[in-house]
């Protein structure tokens, strides 16, 4: 029994490959919006791939511009297709490419269902490299003279303006790690010897932060250094009072700037593959209503359309037979009681004729 069966007169056939001819031209549209999603994806990953590690990030946004690529192909063909078949002489030259196209459409449509559930599942990986990349950006924060890294303080700095942050986790990542370059170490200083020598790895420690990580919004000066001593600014207390600095992380505030524009993305990407599916059904019915015009002969009658010509059952069924005996056509008979046909071939004399054969004399 045919799935959501439906009768199409002439007109209602007529009309359908016309909206479905329009919705094919919206659905190109569409494709390059997706595409240009996964490029502004892209481009908003590459501007700060030197804060994250190198990962499987890129895999959103390769797969958004692959899709939308696809679209804009495959849309395209099925316009031409939904225009032809308002003539029944025209469609005649698209009945065998008609099913073809309708499996490799399916199988796109889902690709884009697929690109819009990684947008929602791609924030662990994106944390991951986050939290690696900029761990490895702020220990070579200080490295101003080293090449390859000359350009890290800059980054660190306009990222921490920008985004309102400090540090990996909070400002007190830059407790751990010697941010100042030994290039201005006053190595005369005692103070500065003494923080040297009580360092075991014989680091520059201090309580302190770059200048990028103060909040401008505050009324009170911005304290870099010092922020755990309260005896060395007037009327101070880093336990009780806000500090004047940035207290979220550069690796929260980041993940919540992409995390926004993926989850905007898979929104659209999921109206997509909405409208990509019913455009797809629409083209299926089109599809089995013209095929069955051209099995009755009268071009100008009615004819069922279906999504599906039997059950889902049925159709499950048939398509597992299909896969089961594709694997199955290149084997060799094993049952029991038949031999290889090459092999133990009887000769048979269809003229029944006796040849007489000479006998060789014996060596004397």
């Amino acid at each position: 029994m045919a799935v959501l069966k439906v009768k199409f007169t002439k007109t209602k056939r007529d009309k359908l490959a016309q909206i479905l001819w329009i919705l094919n031209w919206v659905s190109v549209v569409s494709g390059i919006i997706l595409f240009s999603l996964g490029l502004f994806l892209k481009i908003e990953i590459k501007k700060r791939n030197e804060v994250m590690a190198k990962g499987d990030i890129n895999s959103v946004p390769n797969m958004l511009i692959s899709v939308g690529v696809i679209a804009c192909i495959i849309n395209f063909l099925g316009g031409k297709i939904c225009y032809d078949c308002s003539d029944a002489n025209k469609f005649s030259r698209w009945k065998l490419v008609m099913l073809p196209y309708i499996v490799c459409t399916f199988c796109f449509t889902f690709c884009i269902l697929v690109g819009a559930l990684m947008c929602y599942t791609m924030r662990n990986e994106l944390e991951e490299s986050l939290y690696l990349g900029l761990r490895d950006a702020i220990k070579f924060y200080k490295d101003t003279d080293i090449p390859g890294r000359c350009f890290l303080k800059k980054t660190v700095d306009l990222l921490q303006i920008g985004f309102r942050c400090c540090g990996n986790n909070g400002f007190r990542d830059w407790f751990e790690i010697q941010w100042v370059s030994p290039r201005y170490l006053n190595m005369a200083s005692k103070e500065v010897l003494d923080r040297l020598n009580s360092n075991v790895d014989g680091k520059f420690l201090v309580d302190g932060v770059p200048f990028s990580c103060c909040n401008p919004s505050s009324p009170r000066p911005c304290i870099q250094y010092q922020l755990t001593n309260n005896s060395a600014h007037y009327n101070y207390d880093f336990l009780t009072e806000e500090l004047n600095i940035w207290m979220k992380g550069c690796r929260e505030a980041l993940l919540d700037y992409y995390t926004g524009i993926m989850r905007s993305i898979g929104i659209a990407a999921l109206l997509i593959w909405l409208f990509e599916l019913s455009v797809l059904i629409g083209v299926r019915y089109l599809q089995t209503a013209m095929k069955n015009v051209l099995l009755l002969g009268d071009l100008e009658g009615e004819s069922d359309g279906w999504l599906l010509e039997n059950s889902f059952v049925e159709t499950a069924k048939y398509n597992i037979s299909i896969i089961k005996n594709l694997g199955k056509a290149n084997q060799i008979s094993t049952v029991s009681g038949m031999n290889d046909p090459n092999i133990n071939i009887q000769n048979t004399d269809c003229d029944k004729t006796n040849i007489t054969t000479k006998s060789i004399p014996a060596a004397r």
